[in-house]
């Protein structure tokens, strides 16, 4: 059954003509996406030509639409209202004859006809503005689509533009930074151009003038040489006249000193007595006790050796007989001039020009040289007798570990060139040997060797500790790492002299007293940490040279230190030292006695050349 319906046609058009002012980019890049696949799957046609529909006999356009249900009509007038109000309202009309038939799953549905809401008839010239309109908004759409494609490729272009600018940018920096430094290298090249041609006008400048003085001084000592002549004969009779003086003021002095000799020989004499009196008494007395330890006793009996009392009660001493011969007699000859000559008016300006030429010292083949030939002409005049320019001299060097600091590292190299000065005085002067060892003996009692062992607490007091040479500072004994800083720059110096060896000169008091030194150290000497101070400095100074000289019999020596020697070190426990015990491993360990001592081969062989 056919059934008559309405229906409602209006033109396709957008219900919004004007593009949205709140478009985002991306809204903007959706839309064209979205025109654009529209546009390529229904292509618009342009009405260029009126449609058919415009020339039949209607001249209105209509809008046609099926209502089903009235309440669909009532919703579809409230919620199209904005775009109703584009479409022009037609006239509604019946048509009888135009029968539409619905079928749903077989059902048939009755509808009684209705008029039909017609639409007022479209003019052409509206229809193609509303078509051109769409092509204008299209075609905005496209350029406003071809503007972002450019500006974003304007963007790419700019930053690669600016990626490149900054490379060349960086590439310029380190050109110049490059122009920059090889400008600063040529620019002190100038400099230093500049400055040696101007040391060399100096130098010119200055040799010319010397030469002026010079021909200035030629002429006035050839001026002056006829007044010289004029006074020749009252300078004759005032230096006469002043050997005089000198000759008697020499005698008086020998006179003292004889006198000063003989009183010395007399308390020597009588000190002698004293000590073999009280040997007899001690041998006395350890015949009838038999409460002394078998370690002692044993240790006090070495081959060459002796135990002696020294001038304080309850103090041992170890040393060799023949060392402590020795020893009293080199300190004899030095007790022959008083310990303070230095003050006298007389021999004060020796003291000092000793002194002045001992601290412009340094460890340099030139200074050694200049500094040994100004003390011989020291010790050889005739303004001063000979054993007191002697004494003078070796307080002088010997005081050099005093005036310097000993625990510089330089100190090493200022012993060496100690040794060389020391060596070629004594060669010229062999007088000053003695004096040089007596001093050694009285700072240091090791250089004997020699060593003093308090037996109880009691004899360990201030007058002991003077003894085994601790020195005061500010009215107090100084302290032991003090004292043992002196013992090793001492022992250091010693070793210096006895190992230098100069071509053509010969040693008073060389290698040979070297080596029977340490066999005599290792015989009488009792392991501590005073004594391995002073063995690790000797080794370290002198052990180059020993062993270079006698080979095999010094690694014996190095033996006997490594099996006897440091384990009776370690079996004192806290009372020694871990350095002293680590000093003499690591010498023995690193064989250091295979490396040349700092600061020794260049200057033994410039003075090798310079003495040959």
């Amino acid at each position: 059954m056919a059934v008559s319906a309405f229906a409602r046609m209006e033109l396709r058009c957008p219900r919004e003509l004007d593009p949205r002012l709140n478009w985002t980019l991306g809204d903007v890049l959706t839309e064209l996406d979205a025109l654009q696949a529209t546009r390529r799957a229904a292509p618009p046609t342009p009405l260029k030509q009126p449609p058919e529909w415009a020339s039949s006999a209607r001249e209105k356009a209509f809008v046609m639409r099926v209502e089903e249900e009235d309440d669909s009509e009532e919703e579809d007038d409230n919620g199209d209202e904005d775009s109703r109000a584009l479409v022009t309202t037609g006239a509604r009309f019946s048509c009888n004859d135009l029968e539409l038939s619905f079928e749903e799953s077989g059902d048939e549905l009755d509808c009684s006809g209705t008029s039909y809401s017609l639409m007022e008839k479209r003019s052409i010239e509206k229809s193609i503005l509303l078509e051109l309109e769409r092509e204008h908004h299209l075609k905005i759409q496209e350029e406003v689509r071809n503007k972002l494609s450019s500006l974003e490729v304007c963007h790419q272009n700019e930053i690669q533009r600016t990626i490149s600018a900054f490379a060349r940018l960086q590439k310029y920096a380190e050109s110049r930074k490059e122009l920059d430094r090889r400008l600063d290298v040529q620019f002190q090249r100038k400099i230093a151009e500049v400055l040696d041609k101007h040391l060399s006008m100096v130098q010119s400048d200055h040799e010319q003038k010397s030469q002026i003085v010079e021909r200035r001084i030629r002429d006035d000592a050839a001026v002056e040489e006829a007044k010289r002549r004029e006074q020749s004969m009252k300078e004759e009779k005032i230096k006469q006249e002043r050997t005089r003086l000198e000759a008697e003021a020499r005698q008086k002095a020998a006179a003292k000193l004889a006198a000063e000799a003989q009183k010395a020989a007399y308390e020597a004499a009588k000190k002698e007595a004293l000590e073999k009196e009280a040997a007899k008494l001690r041998a006395e007395a350890v015949s009838k006790s038999g409460q002394i330890s078998q370690n002692s006793v044993a240790h006090a009996t070495i081959v060459n050796s002796i135990e002696m009392k020294s001038e304080l009660p309850g103090i041992k001493v170890y040393a060799d007989s023949s060392a402590l011969k020795a020893e009293s007699r080199r300190r004899a000859l030095q007790d022959q001039v008083p310990s303070n000559i230095y003050l006298s008016k007389e021999f004060s300006r020796h003291d000092r020009l000793i002194g002045k030429s001992i601290s412009k010292l340094m460890p340099t083949t030139d200074s050694v040289k200049a500094r040994a030939s100004e003390l011989i002409k020291a010790l050889d005049g005739q303004d001063c007798p000979r054993p007191i320019a002697c004494r003078l001299f070796a307080d002088k060097m010997i005081s050099i570990v005093k005036s310097r600091n000993p625990k510089d590292k330089t100190f090493g190299n200022l012993a060496f060139a100690c040794g060389y000065v020391m060596l070629l005085v004594t060669n010229q002067v062999p007088d000053a040997m003695d004096y040089l060892l007596a001093e050694f003996h009285k700072v240091c009692m090791y250089t004997v060797p020699k060593h003093l062992h308090a037996l109880n607490a009691q004899a360990r007091n201030t007058d002991y500790y003077r003894l085994i040479g601790y020195q005061e500072e500010d009215g107090k004994l100084q302290s032991t790492e003090a004292y043992l800083v002196n013992v090793v720059a001492y022992v250091k110096l010693y070793a210096a002299m006895i190992q230098t060896e100069i071509k053509g000169v010969r040693h008073p008091h060389g290698l040979a007293e070297g080596w029977k030194w340490l066999a005599m150290f290792l015989n009488t000497l009792p392991a501590i940490t005073a004594t391995a101070f002073a063995l690790h400095a000797f080794l370290k100074t002198a052990g180059f040279a020993l062993h270079k000289k006698y080979g095999s019999q010094f690694m014996k020596i190095l033996d006997v230190i490594s099996r006897q020697f440091i384990p009776a070190l370690k079996e004192q426990g806290s009372k020694v030292q871990p350095e002293a015990i680590s000093n003499l491993e690591n010498y023995l360990k690193d064989k250091k006695h295979l490396e040349e001592p700092e600061g020794q081969y260049l200057a033994q062989q410039l003075l090798s050349k310079g003495y040959m």
